[in-house]
């Protein structure tokens, strides 16, 4: 099936992919390219609208990202967000000054004039801004909308030429009527129809499964979070002859991980699920490693050489499946625009180029939520769909120094009391994610009246809609006191328990 596309051209900004979820959760297919984007690509994508997203980039400054006259007479709807509305006005003629104030973070929103795209929308109400430079004149034709509360031009459109633009992220969920505005452009404007509902992808991808692989043999790379279940799930459902999920204990787990995830599974795909024990072989490679990046190449590697070493015994298997999703890529430099390499995810970025199999990921163009969604249609236990997002990488990039045997017991200890109390206090499923570190310093303290000096444990726990921005989860202190108090007791060579108050960004969720 065809969709309806909004296309949306990165110009760089930590918002786009927020761009095509907010899209997504209003029924829009979403597509992100490039903004130099080619006239054969654009073709083939016939979009129905086009986004421009904001960046860090100055429309003033020499080299700065441009936007070509063809898509501004193309009769194709366009809305210009922060970056890309400067463009717009720079490129039409209108002028762009550097700010004599610069904006960033929350700022209020005052309509003057609501026109199409600020139709419905408050006279007053909260946006996320985060600028330098604004709009001094608009380009002819254009018709001011809306002004923050220091008189920076927010919003305008030109209805004539079908082009909008506002100087804020309506994207960003701190903007508090931004899914209005959105709502506003695709459907009022635009005249999309809202045709990308997850029961429609489910089928879609069983079909895209079974194009791409054939009469081929799949080994599906089966972690037991969520996102490599429903790749199971999917496999089952589009080749069940033909796929073998294998689960690898690699000796980086929770606590109990191994026997939850294979009881769980084997009531969805049957017998096509076995467990590879590989503990030493990993923590070998290991060895002596602390920079996060060599250790989710070197798990990635690792990974590669036993699924491999697996493919031959599951008649010289063709394909390696794995839970690869939109954040994961773009995290990893994935998409080809402006957007920076975060880190290497051990299911992008850590996958040797050598590597024999030749890659399954249906799940590569979708958001945690959807793939939640996707999971509850395809009959997974809801222990499952809900289950917190854990690095392919696993206890690894949670051990802020080597890995080793006792770091890997005092974190898995330490994870799990903190995990256990999430769910006895009922707020495991308030929380998008929420994991210890083990921390390579030593704290003193005093314990049965004598001096300490031992290991620290920091506490992580944030709340979020797709993982693409989070923020620290305000949990009870009373909470903390237990989960803290259960550490230092239970969990050997630990004395002190921290908890991380950053959002992301500026930082991100995973230390490592």
């Amino acid at each position: 099936m065809e969709h309806e596309t909004v296309l949306i051209l990165d110009y760089g900004s930590q918002y786009t992919q927020l761009l095509a979820r907010r899209a997504r959760e209003l029924g829009v297919h979403a597509e992100i390219r490039p903004f130099a984007i080619s006239k054969i690509a654009l073709a083939a994508l016939q979009p129905k609208a086009i986004i421009l997203s904001g960046g860090p980039a100055s429309v003033l400054a020499a080299g700065a990202p441009g936007l070509s006259p063809e898509l501004l007479v193309s009769g194709v709807p366009i809305l210009g967000i922060c970056y890309g509305m400067q463009l717009l006005v720079h490129t039409l003629g209108g002028t762009v000054r550097q700010g004599t104030q610069r904006e960033y973070g929350f700022v209020q929103l005052r309509v003057e004039a609501p026109g199409a795209l600020l139709a419905g929308i408050p006279a007053e109400s909260t946006i996320w801004a985060s600028h330098g430079d604004d709009v001094q004149e608009l380009p002819a034709g254009f018709v001011p909308l809306a002004r923050t509360s220091i008189g920076v031009l927010a919003a305008a459109e030109d209805t004539h030429r079908r082009l909008y633009a506002v100087q804020f992220h309506p994207e960003v969920m701190h903007t508090t009527h931004g899914q209005d505005i959105l709502r506003n452009f695709l459907f009022a404007i635009c005249g999309f129809c809202g045709d990308w509902k997850m029961a429609t992808v489910v089928e879609e991808l069983v079909a895209s499964i079974r194009t791409q692989v054939g009469s081929g043999k799949v080994l599906c790379a089966l972690s037991g979070g969520v996102d490599s279940s429903v790749v199971a799930a999917l496999l089952h459902r589009a080749i069940p002859n033909q796929v073998r999920a294998v689960f690898v204990d690699h000796g980086l787990l929770r606590a109990r991980e191994a026997d939850e995830v294979s009881q769980a599974m084997r009531a969805v795909i049957g017998e096509d699920l076995i467990t590879i024990q590989a503990q030493e072989r990993f923590l070998k490679a290991l060895e002596g490693i602390e920079d996060p990046e060599a250790k989710r190449k070197i798990i990635g590697r690792v990974f590669v050489e036993v699924f491999e070493a697996a493919a031959k015994d599951f008649e010289n298997a063709d394909f390696l499946a794995q839970g690869t999703l939109y954040p994961d890529v773009i995290e990893s430099g994935g998409i080809a625009g402006p957007s920076v390499t975060i880190k290497s995810h051990h299911n992008v970025g850590g996958l040797p180029a050598n590597m024999k199999l030749k890659l399954v990921e249906p799940l590569r163009d979708l958001f945690k939520d959807e793939v939640r969604e996707l999971g509850r249609l395809l009959g997974l236990p809801e222990t499952i769909v809900h289950r917190h997002p854990f690095p392919g990488p696993g206890l690894a990039v949670r051990i802020l120094g080597p890995v080793t045997p006792a770091a890997l017991r005092t974190l898995a200890l330490a994870d799990d009391i903190f995990i256990q109390e999430l769910r006895a206090w009922h707020l495991y499923e308030t929380v998008w994610q929420a994991f210890a570190i083990l921390l390579p310093i030593r704290t003193v303290g005093v314990m049965g009246d004598g001096r300490t000096y031992e290991q620290v444990i920091a506490l992580r726990a944030v709340t979020s809609s797709d993982g693409m921005t989070a923020d620290w989860a305000r949990l009870p202190p009373d909470f903390f006191a237990k989960v803290s108090s259960r550490i230092i007791n239970e969990v050997p060579g630990v004395n002190r328990v921290v908890f991380d108050i950053s959002s992301k960004p500026p930082a991100t969720i995973e230390w490592e």
